[in-house]
Parts: structure tokens; C-alpha cells; sequence
């Protein structure tokens, strides 16, 4: 195991200078712990969003997208946390999201995640570390936005637009993450109807407008036209669960951005 971990670290770092990661804005790896290299495949591919699914099982935080396939050795600590802190500190140029879909009861979730993040705590993006190098947003089964106050500043939230919110409240808003078929029935096959096509753009538009925070669609299809669609209406985060592919694909269409690139909490004016 020892072995095999210097060796994913090893082909993380040693090449990293001979590459320029493409990105179009921001790429997310969806349910990253499904693949093959959890965190290692997104990282070295210049990845800077990554999802990790969460319960609490006897005080341990384990990685599942469901309760029946639950594995001790399945820590968010193993699998994440420890990579990150490693990661970071030997990289000081990267920037990384960490998106944790909350499966469980957030009331007992969040401040068992909350203690597992004291080492990170340099790292971490919050009110006081504006400059943080890791954002931890939090999706999934989450507090309203009310309840935002009663968590500390180092996590972020995703958000739906159901709730609405202070300015306070927003200000603790790290994405908008909102369910493409809400929007379209298309299938990522031929190309989308205008009409669906512009009313994904307008809801874009409106978001960035009303509350300057990046956009995700999740649930869109994953394949080449509909990253190219998503890119063209002006997502800007685009998910998937075929890292090397759209990472590849990418970089053939010239759509790069540097690696030091996190999510923002709000977009530039």
C-alpha cells in the first residue's frame, strides 16, 4: 500500500512541470471516489473541484455515494483529507475545491467534518483566510440558509436557489448548483434546442447578475457536445465523471485556464 502510494504521488508531481492543465473555467470531478485513483486522477489532470459523498459510521467519517456500500477503510481522512494536506504543501501554486455532498443528518455530520479539518486549517478559504488554498463547500444534506451563521467561516455552501437568503446568507454561498433537466430534456446527443439553450443562458445570466456566483449543472449529459454546450451558455463549472476525457478534450480545443485557478466565491466584475 505504502508502495503504491509513493508511486500515484510520484506520477502527480514529477511530471507536473512538462504540463499545462486545460480547463474551461473550472472542472469538477462528479462522485470522484468512483474512479479508479479517487482525488489522484482529478489532481494530476488539473482538476479544481472534486466531490466526495459522506456519512458518519461510529465517529468516522467513510466515502459513499449510499449507505449500503459503506467501508471502514473508506475514510474521508484517507482518501482526501491527508492527499489534499500532502498535495498542497508540496504544489503552493494549487488551489482546490472540496465539495462534500452530505448524505447523513448534517446536525452530526458537520462538526464531525468541522474537527477532521483542523490540520487543513492554514489551507483552508474562510472569512479570515480570504486567500485560503482549499475551499470546503458543502452540498447535499446541508442547513438552511438561516442556519449558516452557526457554522464556522471555513465552510462554504452550495446552493439551489430555493431558500431565499440575506446578504449575509449569500456571502456564505460558494456555487450555484442547479438540475440540468429542470431546464432540458436533452440527451447530449445532436444538437440542443434554441429555446433550451436560452433559457439555460438567461438562468445563467440571472445568477451571475443577481448574485455573482459561479454555475453548475449537474445531471447534464456527460459527453463532448454537451460540454461544449454547457461552455457555450456560459456554465462555469462543468462536471463529469470522465476526467481524462474532458481534461483531453479540452486540450485540444485550446480552452485553458492556469492551474492556480480555484472556484471563486463570486464572480470578477
Amino acid at each position: 500500500m505504502k508502495i503504491r502510494f509513493q508511486l500515484l504521488l510520484l506520477a502527480i508531481f514529477l511530471p507536473a512541470a512538462g504540463h499545462v492543465f486545460a480547463q474551461a473555467k473550472y472542472t469538477h470531478s462528479h462522485n470522484d471516489y468512483a474512479n479508479n485513483t479517487p482525488f489522484y486522477k482529478a489532481f494530476y489532470n488539473g482538476f479544481n473541484s472534486i466531490e466526495a459523498d459522506i456519512f458518519l459510521v461510529d465517529g468516522t467519517l467513510l466515502v459513499s455515494h449510499s449507505d449500503k456500500y459503506l467501508e471502514p477503510e473508506r475514510t474521508l481522512k484517507g482518501m482526501y483529507l491527508d492527499p489534499i494536506l500532502y498535495a498542497l504543501r508540496r504544489d503552493t501554486t494549487r488551489r482546490l475545491c472540496l465539495l462534500i455532498d452530505v448524505k447523513d443528518d448534517h446536525t452530526k455530520i458537520l462538526p464531525a467534518l468541522i474537527k477532521a479539518l483542523k490540520p487543513l486549517t492554514p489551507l483552508l478559504m474562510s472569512k479570515e483566510n480570504p486567500q485560503g488554498r482549499l475551499k470546503i463547500l458543502i452540498s447535499g444534506n446541508r442547513p438552511v440558509p438561516a442556519n449558516y451563521k452557526n457554522y464556522p467561516s471555513i465552510l462554504w455552501f452550495d446552493d439551489d436557489l430555493i431558500y431565499p437568503h440575506t446578504q449575509a446568507e449569500w456571502d456564505r454561498v460558494g456555487q450555484v448548483s442547479l438540475d440540468f433537466e429542470k431546464w432540458s430534456k436533452w440527451k447530449g446527443v445532436g444538437t440542443i434546442a434554441d429555446a433550451d439553450k436560452q433559457r439555460l443562458q438567461k438562468t445563467v445570466d440571472s445568477v451571475h447578475t443577481n448574485t455573482g456566483k459561479p454555475v453548475r449543472f449537474w445531471g447534464a449529459p456527460d459527453n463532448i457536445e454537451s460540454w461544449g454546450t454547457q461552455i457555450d451558455f456560459g456554465a462555469d463549472i462543468i462536471g463529469t465523471d470522465r476526467i481524462e476525457q474532458l481534461a483531453g478534450y479540452l486540450a485540444k480545443k485550446s480552452l485553458r485556464q492556469t492551474i492556480t485557478t480555484t472556484i471563486p466565491n463570486k464572480l470578477s466584475k
